[in-house]
């Protein structure tokens, strides 16, 4: 099937904080004006709306979909509401692709959106419904208790040890530094994230990104549209998605094959045959900083038990020959679940137009990915861009 090329044309994003004065709806408003204004475009240019934002539950908002369409700019226009947990943020941009590619619309405003705060006592308590009533449940398992025994297991797996992956966190939270957008940047230290409060061992507080408010948004155009929007377009070259097994208990921890075949998919779409040699660059997702090593071997970009090699060898610092998470990712810039996987495809955008600023990395890269990840182990999204 013939698909139409399709552009990334403008972005915008709201400061990512604890606790927004702003409405889940005036998040979305102002990242979506954010992006129009940043392309030169009003509300009346946009022909249709793909919004993202994790299960009503973690906002705390009945049918949240509806609730953020109007902010969002769905009002009267033909609107699509999705999410996948934490891979939303990435799932969202390809259901705009999908709109423009097929022909139906030349330009679709993707906004995502997440509102933490709103919900009490805790958008965590959220995760204690969705594990299996008979086989997990019993066992009052939440996400971190789940997320422990995988970073434990990618440790053992490959003889990793929490030093070494504290790095991660280290590294993230300082490029954050230079984010605008950033909740928790910070110049800190492994033995920092080392003494930092024990959550469920091996996972202690500066392994993890922060809940967070707020919201991102780009705007998509066709191929002929763009022309008339911008000389600068980022083109979606290759999108792919899987959902894997609900059921965590029962595969090998230490990889994540569904962010493999994630990948997989959108490299044959892009064309894309070494990826360690033709990805430039990336945003995997990171809300534990085990993760970002986690996907990247997922992504096909280090070798099984790898990742870790080209951390410690400074391969992935923003300065290095493959950076990796240059904004400062979900443990620096924060994690509000949807708006951070669309917070990475806009940094991928900027790098590749050369506008990141003092996050930019050397070498104008042009070609560059974002990855999210989300549900109970076992969502991938990616989407590969292109100068």
């Amino acid at each position: 099937m013939a698909y139409q090329k399709v552009a990334i044309v403008g972005a915008g994003i709201t400061k990512f904080v604890r606790r927004a004065q702003e409405t889940g709806k005036e998040l979305a408003f102002q990242a979506s004006k954010m992006a129009l204004d940043s392309c030169g475009m009003t509300i009346d240019d946009i022909e249709s709306v793909s919004l993202g934002t994790a299960p009503d539950a973690f906002d705390g908002v009945h049918m949240k979909g509806e609730y953020l369409s109007d902010g969002s700019g769905g009002w009267r226009k033909p609107y699509m509401r999705q999410f996948v947990g934490g891979g939303t943020g990435v799932f969202a941009p390809i259901h705009g692709w999908l709109h423009v590619a097929s022909g139906m619309f030349d330009t679709c405003l993707v906004v995502c959106s997440e509102k933490m705060s709103s919900c009490y006592p805790h958008p965590q308590g959220a995760f204690k419904t969705i594990f299996d009533h008979t086989t997990e449940q019993a066992l009052d398992p939440t996400l971190i208790w789940i997320f422990a025994l995988e970073m434990n297991r990618f440790m053992s797996t490959y003889g990793i040890t929490k030093e070494e992956i504290a790095q991660v966190s280290v590294k993230n939270k300082k490029n954050a530094m230079d984010h605008p957008a950033a909740q928790l940047p910070m110049e800190i230290t492994v033995d920092d994230v080392m003494n930092s409060e024990t959550l469920a061992w091996p996972v202690n507080r500066l392994d993890i990104s922060p809940a967070s408010d707020g919201a991102a948004a780009i705007v998509l155009a066709s191929e002929h549209a763009s022309k008339r929007i911008t000389d600068k377009p980022v083109w979606i070259d290759g999108v792919g998605w899987n959902l894997d097994t609900a059921y965590w208990a029962t595969r090998d921890l230490s990889y994540p094959r569904y962010v493999e075949k994630a990948a997989r998919m959108a490299y044959d779409m892009a064309g894309v045959v070494e990826p360690k040699r033709e990805i430039e660059i990336a945003e995997p997702y990171d809300p534990f900083d085990y993760k970002e090593l986690h996907h990247m071997e997922g992504l096909q970009l280090a070798d099984r038990g790898k990742a870790v090699e080209m951390l410690l060898d400074g391969v992935t610092q923003r300065d290095g020959d493959r950076p990796m998470c240059p904004s400062g990712g979900a443990l620096g810039v924060g994690n509000p679940i949807a708006a951070t996987g669309l917070m990475k495809v806009i940094e991928i955008f900027l790098q590749l137009r050369g506008e990141a600023g003092k996050r930019q990395v050397p070498g104008s890269p042009r070609c560059g990915l974002a990855q999210a990840w989300g549900d109970l182990m076992q969502v991938g999204t990616v989407v590969v861009l292109r100068r």
